[in-house]
């Protein structure tokens, strides 16, 4: 097992830390998060380890990336069992600041990316990828990193975070890794564990009605993104009586468009509720 990373507060601190670095040549992968780790976390930092000479995490649950009836309060905290598990990891150095340290007095800047946040989550969450982006821009420029992990569960964050960085010429490279899943196929998420028991036990449906679509397209027993969207409904409502789905779309996986076809490449992306829970997944079809 490896040590304790070194855990810093102080955004200014952080700055120096990276600098003496940076001046030593070493190159620094960044993992941000908003804690709770999982197994899914933890394969961002185990990529950021073979990206860089240092890996640097962030533990932040960032607040304007929430609407006013999310669960911000309730999200799920537990520092101590986050550096435990980072411990087991090479992670240099590990930033968890305070709202106070990240948004100062009067803080009014907001970073909005246009077009790729207008359909899915940022439909029904009005204000999210303001927050999510606005953030992110900050820990970038406080970490200087020369590559960052996102994973590709949010498929949407990630085409957002890349279009940013290409957009405001940040000098890193964005590295995704694919989203890790327990043993019946449910997507890890820190929110897994608002479920209830029989909620826990239907939510697989999400990734059945996802992996069988795409079986049919592949066999061309389905030929319209609509078919797609109708069939995937279906089967998350036949087989679960908890589940309220959100939205089932097919978009271009390039732009997050709306698609008539399966010409180009094709992601169906869906989110659904359990309970108050709400849950999201997605999978290539072409």
């Amino acid at each position: 097992m490896n040590s304790f990373p070194k855990v810093i507060k102080n955004k200014k601190i952080s700055r120096n830390w990276i600098l003496q670095n940076k001046f030593r040549g070493k190159t620094i992968a960044f993992v941000p998060t908003m804690g709770y780790l999982h197994k899914g976390h933890l394969a961002l930092v185990e990529k950021a380890n073979k990206l860089a000479d240092l890996t640097v995490v962030s533990i932040y649950v960032n607040p304007t990336q929430f609407g006013p009836n999310e669960d911000f309060q309730e999200y799920p905290r537990n520092l101590d069992q986050d550096l435990e598990k980072l411990a087991t990891f090479n992670v240099d150095l590990v930033f968890t600041p305070s709202d106070k340290e990240m948004y100062s007095e009067g803080f009014v800047t907001t970073i909005h990316v246009d077009k790729l946040t207008a359909p899915l989550c940022g439909a029904r969450r009005p204000g999210h990828f303001d927050g999510v982006t606005t953030i992110v821009s900050k820990l970038f420029n406080i970490i200087n990193p020369d590559f960052a992990v996102f994973g590709e569960k949010d498929f949407q964050q990630l085409a957002v975070i890349k279009r940013m960085v290409k957009d405001l010429d940040f000098n890193l490279k964005i590295e995704s890794c694919p989203t890790i899943r327990e043993s019946d196929g449910l997507a890890l998420s820190s929110r897994n564990q608002y479920l209830t028991g029989k909620q826990r036990k239907e939510a697989p449906v999400i990734v059945k009605a996802l992996r069988r679509v795409k079986e049919l397209v592949a066999q061309k027993q389905i030929t319209t993104p609509s078919e797609v969207e109708t069939r995937a409904k279906n089967i998350i409502k036949q087989n679960s009586n908890c589940a309220k789905i959100d939205y089932i779309q097919c978009l271009s996986a390039d732009n997050l468009h709306e698609v008539n076809n399966f010409e180009n490449s094709t992601v169906l992306a869906a989110a659904v509720f359990f309970g108050k829970t709400r849950l999201i997944d997605n999978i290539k079809l072409t």
